[in-house]
């Protein structure tokens, strides 16, 4: 029985990984514009998007890559990093996690689980991870209840800001930032500040 073996070039076409991961095909595509009354996506479009908000020039996008060109293209990009020896820290540190903490919690495959093997799924491990650790830290202390960890120090620091702005019974939009606080830190808090209209005065504790 003969066997038609497809060439390399036929197996690594540029389409197929947008069929792969965007879904409908062309003939799914149709019968889905049938149900809604539209001949086209251009005329779907058309329909419920308003024209002052539509930009009658093609998008400036590149050609499409195939799957190795695109991994090839980011590979390339990723080379360019220059991993440099940390002296000051600035916050970040070398630090050293025990295995049975790295497979039990931060390598957790229930969090990859072949279902949903998206961020929902490992979010969901984080919080989880981090339910056990205030647990533990109320268990050790005493206390009834105890806080965990956000994302970055920055980010708590931001979250911090705006619990002060809110529960603080001054009408006050000013804010005082340590000197010493890591510059990142201060520039994520500079950015939200922004919006809310918190003034930021950064200085030392006798400035205050």
């Amino acid at each position: 029985m003969p066997q038609n073996t497809p060439s390399l070039r036929e197996l690594e076409h540029a389409s197929a990984f947008v069929d792969r991961h965007i879904g409908p095909n062309d003939a799914e595509i149709a019968q889905m514009l049938r149900v809604v009354g539209h001949d086209s996506l251009d005329a779907l479009t058309d329909a419920i998007v308003p024209g002052a908000i539509k930009s009658p020039a093609p998008l400036a996008l590149p050609e499409s890559l195939t799957e190795v060109q695109a991994l090839a293209k980011i590979r390339a990009i990723a080379g360019k990093n220059k991993v440099l020896r940390s002296f000051i820290g600035q916050g970040y540190y070398g630090t050293h996690t025990p295995n049975v903490i790295l497979r039990n919690i931060l390598e957790n495959p229930a969090w990859y689980t072949a279902y949903t093997p998206y961020q929902a799924e490992i979010s969901q491990g984080r919080m989880e991870a981090l339910i056990n650790f205030q647990q533990m830290v109320a268990d050790l202390t005493g206390m009834e209840i105890a806080n965990a960890s956000l994302l970055d120090e920055a980010t708590a620091a931001a979250e911090a800001m705006t619990l002060a702005k809110l529960s603080a019974k001054s009408k006050s939009d000013v804010l005082f930032v340590h000197d010493a606080v890591h510059p990142q830190t201060l520039e994520l808090l500079r950015t939200r500040a922004e919006p809310m209209c918190i003034v930021l005065r950064v200085g030392t504790p006798a400035e205050a």
